[in-house]
């Protein structure tokens, strides 16, 4: 069992509390995908998503996902075994863990951030919602009189020894720019 973190990295201005928005229901998170045996890596984004759960062939436990890799044929499987954590402003511009993954015979090597995301105006408190397709989001908090945006989004994924809360990890040379 081996727990990766994923981290982001990220210009905020004016907003604070880049989260998925996880009010109505859980966020569907996008990975391309390596086989812990043949070292493939999927062609399309795999989804997974934090209650949806799978039960692992030849087992009594489930996982957020089970998948047989296409070329080697061996079963690995992922679960997020954290909330999603708050990118702060006080993190403007360092990675910090957002996201904890158990991974077995799989591992998440790319994120793609899509469209669900929030953040909150650091004058006004007013709620945005965010869309991260094109890598960078802006708006206008008409509260406050200012712009606002998320820009230079990077993602690393890192081995931890507990979900998201340690800080000590290893980093992984799976830094996407």
């Amino acid at each position: 069992m081996t727990i990766i973190d994923l981290q982001l990295k990220a210009e905020l201005l004016n907003v604070t509390g880049l989260i998925p928005n996880e009010e109505e229901e859980a966020y569907n998170w996008h990975f391309k995908i390596q086989c812990g045996n043949c070292k493939e890596i999927t062609k399309n984004f795999v989804t997974i998503n934090r209650i949806q759960g799978t039960q692992i062939s030849g087992s009594r436990g489930d996982a957020n996902l089970v998948m047989r890799c296409k070329y080697c044929k061996r079963e690995g499987s992922a679960s997020i075994v954290s909330k999603p954590i708050e990118y702060t402003d006080k993190n403007n511009g360092k990675f910090a863990s957002i996201l904890s993954i158990e991974c077995r015979g799989l591992e998440p090597v790319e994120f793609e951030p899509r469209d669900g995301w929030r953040v909150v105006g650091t004058e006004s408190q007013a709620k945005f919602d965010v869309d991260l397709t094109e890598g960078e989001w802006y708006d206008y908090d008409e509260d406050a009189g200012v712009e606002t945006s998320v820009t230079e989004i990077k993602t690393q994924f890192v081995r931890a020894k507990h979900p998201a809360t340690d800080k000590s990890s290893t980093k992984l040379s799976t830094e996407k720019k």
